[in-house]
């Protein structure tokens, strides 16, 4: 059986989107909500460790309140891809492995677009995954939980955990399950060099200074990014290539209309 983890703080969202979907599942599940309406939880590792500790399941899947499952056998799918995949600490529906792209069959946006670079076929290994979906053994839960010290906000709990499932010999897998993904809109507080909140840079930071002597390089949904180089020079030469594709696409616009 697989129990279902998630932290939700809007009804609507979790009523129309996750919980809408659940019930054609054809095969037994245990949902947990971990109700933060009211804030009690600063981050998403305080809040689905909380919610792991309760759950029953032989696997513990920590999924986001605008997921959707757009078939009704994806629970029983990412039960069997679990039991069939040898060494297995975490799985994802996207993530990466390298510099070549996010890998993923999800959809995400309306209307729906692809949400990875490469689509999959069968389980495939990657260094991380992305926190949409997380899915653990319950008997890796039960040694590993999220990091709440270094995660202590809402951003890349997943990656941290995929990369300490690491350095204990496990394998780290995407699964090329039927879901989509209803994305929020603009972060709040970003920041201008990419757009993403100040806590998500705060909290990579963290991520880096923790894994630099096992990975020269950590790839995450949302970029790859070196431990051996600080990463306010990182994140400089992202804001030039952004800089430079915009004047690209400005430049191309501007032809068009003349």
């Amino acid at each position: 059986m697989i129990s279902l983890v998630c932290v939700s703080n809007d009804e609507k969202v979790l009523r129309t989107c996750l919980l809408a979907t659940l019930p054609s599942q054809d095969t037994q599940y245990e949902f947990i909500n971990v109700d933060n309406r009211d804030g009690r939880f600063s981050s998403a590792a305080k809040a689905l460790n909380h919610g792991g500790k309760n759950a029953n399941g032989k696997y513990l899947m920590f999924v986001h309140q605008d997921i959707t499952l757009l078939s009704d056998d994806v629970l029983r799918e990412a039960e069997r891809m679990m039991d069939s995949l040898p060494n297995a600490g975490v799985a994802g529906v996207a993530g990466k492995a390298d510099d070549s792209g996010v890998m993923s069959n999800i959809t995400h946006g309306d209307p729906p677009t692809p949400a990875g670079a490469k689509k999959i076929e069968r389980p495939e290994k990657v260094q991380t995954v992305d926190e949409c979906v997380v899915m653990v053994p319950r008997t890796v839960f039960d040694s590993l939980k999220f990091d709440e010290k270094t995660c202590d906000s809402w951003h890349l709990y997943a990656a941290d955990y995929s990369l300490s499932a690491l350095k204990r010999g496990l394998e780290v897998y995407v699964l090329p399950l039927n879901v989509h993904h209803y994305p929020a809109g603009r972060y709040p507080y970003t920041n201008s060099l990419t757009g993403m909140p100040e806590k998500y840079h705060k909290t990579l930071r963290r991520i880096l200074r923790k894994h630099k002597k096992d990975f020269p390089r950590i790839h995450t949904s949302m970029g790859s990014w070196s431990t051996r180089w600080p990463l306010r020079l990182q994140l400089y030469a992202v804001r030039r290539r952004l800089r430079r594709a915009r004047a690209k696409t400005e430049r191309q616009l501007a032809e068009t209309m003349r």
